[in-house]
């Protein structure tokens, strides 16, 4: 699927179990779609769905779910803590790969001509599918809710984008749009007061409040009598402040709409902050819906840096310790594997091999399949060699006395865990290119165009295996530079380790150009093989130049 977009519908419907499994049922019955995340809320008697795919795909499983909530829910008498206009209340578009803004919003409007003209509901664009930028925040279209709408509906200027100009009481309206990833987050406070939260959240909201006469306490306004807004202390966030009758407390729901500019560690201090200056205490928080990973990581290594802790620690360690900084757990339990948007899209059998034990991946790797071979063998070697000079980072960055220097080992520490990570993916990478070319030549030649068919898939095939392995010689190269800081000025009682991390990098890069040599041999063009192979000599030459500096640092060191 070389485009793909995500839908993020929200129900208006959090507490029975059998209507919201009625309505992603659906979107389910469509090919190429996965259905990634279900997250309903009791308090505010809303669903937050999530799924990927292709966009006709994913357009169509939209409209069977809005069909379906329409015939379900029943708008008359929904309460709930969150502003609603309509049964499905909003339908967004994000672009996640191989697709712009601009496709995805004429993929909004699609679905919104077809839900208006075929439900007969009344539809609203927002954000990039809506070209008049006066309508296009949805706060704004959806003000006045559900209650209110009747009479909105009516006037010129809220006539809807798509179906008819009459509002339905059983399934309201819906806003259909498309936007960036957009983060809901509420942080959890110590106290049931709405009006204390909303001051919090009014503090940190991109639009603030409106600013009041400290005497009179009426608004104060500008030339032309409109109210003067002050605003709040974070950009691109809404939020607002309710009580949540299920768990006892009070929240500050937020709708993060550029995590870019604001990610959600600091909408999280943002909101202590204000709490604390108000007598109010943060005890944690919870995430709506899906994240991206980049933010967990950010995340954890803010958390650590206050800390002036090192922040090149694996990925695993990153995102617990961002659950832990802000109670992403108080409320309910957080599992990375089911939050995290990237984790939900990894295809089964990406990183079948990393993700074995050690015992399992020597006994794979021994037995009579000839893959795992060399190159992943070459590329694993690498990764220790990376994970060895990584660990000297981290222990030199925390030693006792050597505080003054924890930036710096950290930083190292941060080079080395990518290199490892990236090792970690060549190790699946090289056994997926033999894989390939084995598929290629078990295609068909019974005919002329059959043989050139398969002979172009294994021309293909071979330059990915020449191509893998290569990427592990250059990555398991740029190690050496980190060894060998870590050998010079790094903990003294670890030189060992960095002498042991230049070895197995050696080993990489020297294994990995043999697998570069056998799969260029089957490949036709000789241009790029000579070439190919002259940069892989190169770069094993100023390997083993490498792998003996550091060496005799090491033994010189170690001095017996």
């Amino acid at each position: 699927m070389d485009q793909i977009i995500e839908c993020v519908p929200n129900f208006s419907e959090g507490r029975n179990p059998a209507i919201i499994k009625q309505i992603t049922d659906e979107i389910e019955t469509v090919a190429f779609v996965r259905l990634l995340n279900v997250d309903p809320g009791k308090a505010t008697n809303r669903t937050v769905v999530t799924f990927v795919g292709t966009p006709a795909a994913v357009v169509e499983a939209a409209f069977l779910a809005i069909k379906k909530a329409g015939e379900l829910i029943d708008m008359r008498s929904h309460k709930g803590e969150h502003p609603r206009m309509g049964a499905t209340d909003v339908c967004p578009l994000i672009p996640i790969a191989g697709i712009s803004m601009e496709e995805t919003a004429e993929w909004a409007r699609k679905l919104a001509e077809k839900v208006g003209r075929e439900l007969q509901l009344p539809v609203y664009c927002y954000e990039a599918a809506q070209p008049d930028k006066s309508r296009s925040n949805l706060s704004v279209i959806r003000a006045g809710e559900y209650e209110g709408f009747f009479k909105k509906i009516k006037l010129t200027e809220w006539k809807p984008d798509f179906g008819p100009a009459e509002f339905d009481a059983r399934r309201g309206a819906t806003v259909i749009g498309a936007r960036d990833f957009l983060v809901a987050y509420n942080v959890n406070l110590n106290t049931t007061s709405t009006r204390r939260a909303n001051s919090v959240a009014f503090d940190v909201r991109e639009a603030g409040r409106v600013k009041t006469d400290k005497a009179t306490g009426k608004p104060v306004t500008d030339a032309q009598g409109k109210p003067v807004q002050v605003p709040g202390t974070l950009k691109f966030v809404k939020a607002i402040g309710w009580y949540i009758e299920e768990y006892g407390i009070a929240q500050i729901s937020m709708n993060l709409t550029n995590i870019r500019e604001t990610p959600v560690h600091k909408a999280f201090d943002a909101v202590c902050e204000s709490a604390a200056q108000r007598g109010l205490r943060v005890t944690g928080s919870e995430l709506v819906g899906l994240i991206p990973l980049q933010a967990m990581l950010d995340a954890g290594r803010y958390f650590l840096a206050k800390q002036q802790r090192s922040t090149g620690v694996s990925e695993k360690e990153l995102i617990r310790i961002a659950i832990l900084s802000m109670g992403l757990d108080e409320l309910a339990p957080f599992v990375p594997e089911e939050r995290i948007i990237e984790y939900l899209l990894k295809k089964e059998g990406d990183a079948r091999l990393v993700g074995m034990t050690l015992r399992d991946f020597a006994d794979e790797t021994a037995s009579e399949s000839p893959a795992p071979g060399g190159g992943s063998i070459a590329a694993y070697a690498g990764a220790l060699g990376a994970s060895l000079a990584t660990m000297v980072a981290n222990l030199s960055s925390h030693k006792k006395g050597w505080d003054a220097r924890w930036k710096e080992f950290s930083d190292w520490a941060g080079k080395g865990q990518d290199y490892k990570d990236q090792l970690l993916r060549l190790v699946d990478a090289d056994t997926h290119a033999f894989n390939g070319i084995m598929a290629a030549f078990g295609l068909p030649k019974g005919n002329p165009e059959e043989k050139a068919t398969r002979h172009a898939a294994i021309q293909a095939a071979t330059r990915t295996a020449i191509e893998v392995p290569f990427r592990v010689m250059e990555t398991a190269y740029g190690c050496m530079d980190l060894i060998k800081a870590m050998a010079i000025h790094g903990n003294p009682n670890s030189v060992s380790d960095a002498g042991v991390g230049a070895l197995c990098v050696r080993a990489a890069v020297l294994g990995a150009y043999m697998n570069v040599r056998i799969n260029a041999a089957g490949y036709d063009d000789k241009a790029y093989v000579a070439d190919i192979l002259a940069q892989g000599s190169a770069i094993q030459e100023m390997t083993i130049e490498a792998e003996t500096q550091i060496r005799e640092i090491v033994n010189e060191k170690i001095g017996v």
